[in-house]
């Protein structure tokens, strides 16, 4: 049994049930919220630290000897500095699959959004544009139905599959792209060789050197004007001001982000100024929240519970 530490469980939002965690270990402390220079000091008599987005660089390894195991609450692990963890000794878990139904729900949701053109047409009753229509409905923003149109997915793992196995019960043709980076040793279709067919593209690739604007200024060129891009992976992976551009100038069809580079986006983003300014795109912003339902958030904490077992069976 352990000494484990939680630096922010504010991440894993409220109504959260620990239990599955503190049965595991032999003592637990919580902390909503931490800081990188509050986490030596309340690391320094742990031998297991569970962390979603706290920053553990190698200088603040360096000042915790007694660290053993790090726990992340989260699949990426872009806020652990890995090799300074290994040359330590300290093992890194993370937890993977945990928010699969809720992620591929929200992922259906902005692609089904934009297909309407929900931003649009919400706009349009907001300005009083159906009250005072001529006609019993609304026409202006033409709508594409997803019945029979070629969806481009970028990302094959299990969150990948179960959008791919949702988005043809509504009569989609799925085809995933070869590996970013690996096309040369990948069977699979290269983006580029796609792109021009694709009707609509879902990313759920993690954010590395092949990935990074991944949809960039010259690809979206290639794009039918009426595509729609769905982002549920990192931000990043699009360039988002370029793919703002294509959506003014109506080079694509709408643009739907649950993710930005910088999160959370205190210092502003250009796709947020065009919401503030209401113009009149097909555009959705959500904050991050794909993963959030209860039942995700739960999983993540029983997951977590599970690697803290397996490393202390592993080492004992």
């Amino acid at each position: 049994m352990s000494q484990a530490v939680i630096l922010d469980a504010q991440s894993l939002g409220p109504d959260i049930d620990l239990t599955a965690i503190r049965n595991a270990v032999t003592h637990l402390e919580i902390h909503q919220q931490s800081t990188t220079a509050q986490a030596c000091e309340r690391l320094a008599k742990a031998d297991i630290a569970i962390v979603n987005k706290v920053k553990l660089d190698a200088e603040t390894l360096a000042q915790l000897p007694s660290l053993r195991l790090i726990c992340v609450l989260a699949t990426g692990l872009n806020n652990i500095d890995l090799e300074a963890a290994k040359a330590h000794g300290i093992v890194v878990k993370n937890v993977s699959a945990y928010g699969t139904a809720s992620v591929s729900q929200h992922t259906l949701m902005l692609m089904l959004s934009l297909a309407n053109r929900l931003p649009r047409y919400q706009a349009d009753i907001a300005d009083e544009k159906w009250q005072n229509s001529d006609f019993f409905c609304l026409q202006d923003h033409p709508t594409l139905q997803l019945s029979g149109k070629q969806l481009v997915m970028v990302g094959q793992g299990e969150l990948g599959s179960e959008v791919a196995r949702l988005a043809e019960a509504f009569g989609m043709q799925v085809t995933f792209a070869a590996r970013p980076g690996n096309e040369q040793n990948d069977q699979r279709p290269s983006l580029d060789e796609l792109l021009p067919t694709a009707d609509v593209i879902s990313l759920h690739c993690p954010l590395n050197e092949a990935t990074k604007h991944l949809l960039d200024k010259a690809r979206l060129a290639k794009a039918k004007s009426s595509l729609l891009i769905v982002n549920c992976a990192r931000g990043g992976i699009i360039d988002e001001v370029a793919a703002l551009e294509a959506l003014r100038n109506g080079d694509i069809g709408g643009l739907a982000v649950d993710v930005l580079p910088a999160e959370p986006p205190s210092d502003g983003h250009p796709l947020l100024d065009a919401l503030a300014n209401a113009e009149p795109l097909n555009l959705i912003v959500t904050p991050h929240n794909a993963w959030i339902t209860p039942e995700a958030r739960q999983n993540i904490v029983a997951l977590t519970a599970d690697n803290i077992r397996a490393w202390q069976t592993e080492n004992h």
